[in-house]
């Protein structure tokens, strides 16, 4: 690991390469403060690694409260398919004791300690790590200027860590630029002061490391987007031809909201910030009705506000997208961490028998293209459709390939066709097709669109026979649905002793557990479910080829041992091999707890099941 100095030139560059240290991928976390910007230095290390078509996967924990707190964020960059963003971390950046003693255990074995000398002096004698005090704080006062204060140092560590890693400074610079140019040359200039006071750094053991990156070996020239999830969900509804929408803030939706309000102008379209949930889901419902398909969202408290309306729409039959980003619960229970606990309250929140469709993302590219799929979903199929993301996926930034969004960018041009005498909105059978209000009718009765019971043209009835008939007519275009589904893919073995099974933003680690296991000698494989309710075919079939069948997600097992999706699927197949792994911490899945929790299954009902006697 050791080579020589850190070169001072583009000479010295190409003369300590060969002895630099090369990493195929690197992972880094920053541990600090909310105030210290760490998320600003792990944006940055991201986007830099997506415009240099290296694979790139964050993680972020931030404190829900409006004083701040403790705060980290994790990036794993580097070549080939990254997964995860990493169970352990090769570089720990600690800014305060506290950052010290509760991520020091995150540091592998061997890794690397860069810590603010001017904040804490950590003993490490009996730590395998390789320790450097650095004093960020009075360097990178003194390198603004003493008025700054420790205003700066997060960007101070970013240069610090470019000469580390020989990361692009020219690419940098202009990410810098980019990012802070709308605030004017004096903070771009102090900005720059504290990135170059941390690239010159001259402490003599953070000059005798030197690392690199493999460049990537299969660039296919396509230029790359670098985002996190919710700003790749607003790209996809408006591609989707999403222009109207209503919404009411909370974490961590608000930020789709806060795009929506401002890109929908851009398009003709409107946004309104209503004065409460309920509101805000009447307005979109409103829109609906109005012949544009519309959005609304949340968070899991808000969703349950909406399921009266929501309700509404499912008898009415309008076309609605409504986003969840799942947080900790109940009640306001965790605002910034993840959990995947509102799937039942998603298909069966409403009263009476509502059905809709339930999708869910599977890494932040699939947020773009799931809510593109949600708008062709809800139009095709007159219906509420529930996109289940969550807050990993919210803020974790990852890099794909730009869409050619020419090709995929949907027209919402509002069909005012005339009808006929035998138009009917609600068809026994046929699906549901509205016409906007304006259109004209000619020889047949006007349509109404109600929260009560119809008949086919929407007027009331307490028809016990027709009820009946309804209420199928809702359900069975779901079924219909079902069969058009794409058969799930399954990665790893094709049948085997063990079969993942997994949902929304726990894709990635338990991708990585398959190959990890593979790798062991494992029969294992995986299959992740994007579409939920309704769920898609021959998941029975594939169940059959494999001795024991594990579900992965982020919440409670519940009083009979099985977390949430492993419920329903155990009451659809009823096939006993049907288990669970769950986890209520507010983290994202570790691979090494998947795998932790496959070899306590293998001799046990469930994991912990002691816990359960009765179970």
């Amino acid at each position: 690991m050791v080579s020589p100095n850190l070169p001072d030139s583009p000479q010295d560059a190409s003369a300590s390469e060969s002895a630099a240290k090369s990493f195929n991928d690197v992972v880094i976390r920053m541990a600090g403060n909310s105030q210290d910007g760490i998320q600003t230095i792990g944006a940055f290390l991201a986007r830099l690694a997506g415009r240099s078509a290296q694979d790139v996967m964050t993680y972020m924990t931030i404190p829900s409260t409006i004083s701040g707190g403790p705060s980290i964020f994790q990036v794993r960059m580097g070549t080939g398919d990254i997964l995860s963003s990493g169970d352990e971390a090769d570089f720990l950046i600690a800014f305060y004791d506290h950052s010290y003693k509760d991520h020091i255990s995150s540091l592998r074995k061997g890794g690397v300690l860069i810590y603010d000398s001017d904040h804490l002096a950590p003993d490490t004698s009996e730590i395998d790590c390789l320790s450097v005090g650095v004093p960020i704080t009075s360097a990178t006062i003194e390198s603004v200027g003493g008025s700054a204060k420790e205003k700066g140092k997060n960007i101070f560590v970013l240069g610090l860590l470019c000469r580390l890693f020989d990361l692009e400074v020219a690419k940098m610079t202009k990410l810098i630029t980019e990012k802070f140019g709308k605030f004017g040359e004096d903070v771009i200039r102090n900005t720059m002061l504290a990135f170059d006071a941390g690239y010159a750094w001259p402490a003599d053991n953070i000059r005798d490391m030197y690392f690199k990156l493999k460049p990537a070996e299969d660039d296919n020239g396509h230029p790359q987007i670098t985002t996190d999830g919710n700003s790749a969900l607003t790209m996809g509804l408006l591609a989707g031809g999403v222009r109207y929408g209503a919404g009411y803030p909370i974490t961590p939706w608000s930020t789709i909201m806060e795009s929506l309000r401002i890109e929908l102008q851009k398009y003709g379209g409107v946004f309104v910030q209503a004065e409460d949930e309920l509101a805000a889901v009447s307005y979109a419902i409103g829109m609906a009705y109005s012949g544009h398909l519309a959005v609304t969202g949340s968070s899991g408290p808000g969703l349950s506000l909406k399921m009266e309306a929501l309700g509404w729409a499912t008898m009415a039959e309008l076309p609605l997208i409504v986003v969840n980003v799942q947080r900790g619960g109940p009640s306001t229970g965790l605002p910034t961490n993840v959990e995947q606990s509102d799937l039942m309250q998603a298909i069966y929140g409403s009263h009476g028998d509502t059905p809709r469709i339930i999708i869910a993302p599977q890494d932040v590219e699939d947020c773009f293209y799931i809510a593109i799929e949600a708008a062709r979903l809800a139009r095709e199929y007159s219906t509420p459709v529930i996109i289940l993301t969550d807050q990993a996926l919210a803020s974790r930034i990852e890099a794909f390939d730009e869409p050619n969004v020419d090709e995929i960018m949907v027209d919402p041009t509002v069909d005012l066709t005339p009808r006929g005498e035998d138009f009917k909105p609600y068809p026994m059978d046929e699906l549901t097709r509205h016409a906007a209000p304006g259109t004209k009718i000619e020889g047949a009765p006007y349509p109404t669109v109600t929260g009560l019971e119809h008949d086919e043209h929407g007027h009331p009835t307490g028809n016990p026979a027709l009820h009946m008939k309804m209420t199928a007519k809702r359900r069975d275009k779901l079924r219909a649905l079902a069969k058009k589904l794409p058969r799930p893919e399954i990665h790893g073995e094709e049948s085997g002793d063990v079969l993942l099974i997994g949902w929304g933003s726990t894709y990635g680690p338990i991708r990585e557990a398959v190959i990890r296991g593979q790798a062991q000698g494992m029969k294992i494989g995986h299959v992740h479910i994007r579409h939920i309710h309704p769920l898609p075919p021959e998941l029975e079939r594939i169940f059959s080829r494999f001795r024991q069948i594990y579900v992965i997600e982020m919440n409670d097992r519940g009083l009979y041992g099985y977390g949430q999706l492993a419920t329903l699927l155990r009451a659809r197949y009823a096939n006993p091999a049907i288990r669970s792994i769950t986890k209520t911490d507010g983290l994202a899945f570790k691979v090494s707890e998947i795998l932790k929790g496959v070899e306590e299954l293998s001799g046990a009902r469930s994991v912990n099941a002691s816990e359960y006697p009765d179970g």
